[in-house]
């Protein structure tokens, strides 16, 4: 009785935030981008830093994948489907909010009805929605295999070795967004898509480890000890491959003694101009990324399911702030003239934002509600044949 209440509770929460939200960007379509503290400086901002996180968490599916189709990993058995839930989720949150950073969102059709071998948006926007549409394959058919008790159709294999580097290049292209803007020293580096790489293979399988927990704790779901620790590991060596592609940036950017190419990695840590709170953010960032290797690696914690969940939970948020304030609003500094712009989001920018995240949240707590009644009547069934 609890838990349904609370279901229902959890699902009026998440429409509330999404009707503000909504509220809030129509607003935003009247007026236009003036509503937000983007401008001719930084003109992305809040929303393009959620692109370039949420298309890491959408590596979830296959980091999980990998080792239960290919390797007959059977631990992570509860994971695999999950994961492909998440990628969903997070694939089309992704999408939301490039449609909500354009002030005519209408104009992305022009990627379709205008396409250009050298635009990197239309790349990215073929890899964005072949991923999903890859993902939202493989789930409905291992839900339907898991429901009536059989394994996935002789199909299902292909598709998950497609899977595999397609999501590798969504990271890819993603990252040569960025990296491909010369005139934007912070960005112009061949480690960028590395980088990405690495801070998705961390952040998604983190985020899965989180939502687990949650339907454990909430549904009665449980992926199991196993699984949660091995998974700890691959988030481990992710994030300390992660580490080390940003220390190489730090020398590189700090090392060579070019000004034009120290001030926006000067910008990050110790902040200028009116942005000067940056700082301490990723100060912060890299605090929570040591604790949590700490946790993932030291053998008294490295075995603990708990521990494992507080290091998850460290380690998205240290690369949400990396990826995500770090990464786009440093990328503009300096400007044309050589100063430090200032960026500050909007308490609209803030909740359009939290409005898409409760979408992709609503999305993804029906996609396990679907997933844990299956297994319920499965339950059911086998107790009725045992009877």
């Amino acid at each position: 009785m609890h838990s349904v209440t609370g279901y229902r509770i959890w699902i009026a929460l998440l429409i509330g935030i999404i009707a503000v939200a909504a509220a809030l960007y129509a607003r935003q379509l009247d007026e236009g981008l003036v509503t937000t503290g983007l401008g001719l400086d930084v003109p992305w901002g809040l929303y393009i830093a959620q692109l370039t996180f949420l298309v890491g968490v959408a590596a979830s599916a296959v980091m999980v994948v990998i080792p239960y189709h290919l390797h007959r990993e059977r631990a992570f058995a509860g994971l695999a489907i999950l994961g492909e839930f998440v990628a969903i989720s997070a694939c089309i949150m992704s999408v939301l909010f490039v449609l909500v950073d354009m002030g005519r969102p209408d104009r992305a059709l022009n990627i379709i009805l205008f396409p250009s071998p050298k635009s990197m948006m239309l790349w990215d926007a073929l890899v964005i929605f072949g991923y999903l549409l890859l993902n939202v394959v493989l789930a409905r058919s291992s839900l339907i295999a898991e429901r009536n008790g059989v394994d996935p159709p002789r199909w299902h294999r292909p598709l998950i070795l497609v899977s595999i580097p397609w999501a590798v290049a969504v990271h890819t292209v993603t990252a040569f967004l960025y990296s491909g803007l010369s005139a934007r020293v912070f960005w112009f580096t061949a480690v960028l898509a590395p980088r990405f790489l690495a801070s998705a293979f961390a952040s998604g399988p983190a985020c899965l480890i989180l939502v687990a927990w949650c339907l454990r704790a909430f549904g009665g779901y449980d992926v199991g000890r196993e699984a949660v620790i091995k998974v700890g590991r691959i988030v481990a060596y992710c994030a300390v491959v992660n580490v080390y592609l940003w220390v190489v940036e730090l020398f590189t950017g700090l090392y060579e003694g070019s000004e034009h190419h120290a001030v926006p990695f000067r910008f990050v840590y110790f902040g200028g101009g009116e942005s000067a709170s940056l700082g301490p953010w990723m100060w912060a960032s890299a605090g929570m990324t040591l604790v949590a290797l700490g946790l993932l690696m030291a053998p008294r914690t490295r075995l603990s399911v708990r521990a494992i969940r507080w290091a998850c939970g460290l380690v998205v948020a240290a690369i949400w702030t990396d990826k995500g304030l770090g990464l786009i609003v440093a990328g503009f500094v300096p400007n044309a003239f050589g100063g430090i712009p200032s960026y500050k989001p909007t308490a609209s920018e803030i909740a359009i934002c939290l409005g898409v995240y409760a979408f992709g949240g609503l999305l993804l707590t029906l996609f396990c509600r679907g997933l844990i009644k299956t297994r319920v009547e499965m339950r059911c069934a086998r107790l009725e044949e045992t009877t």
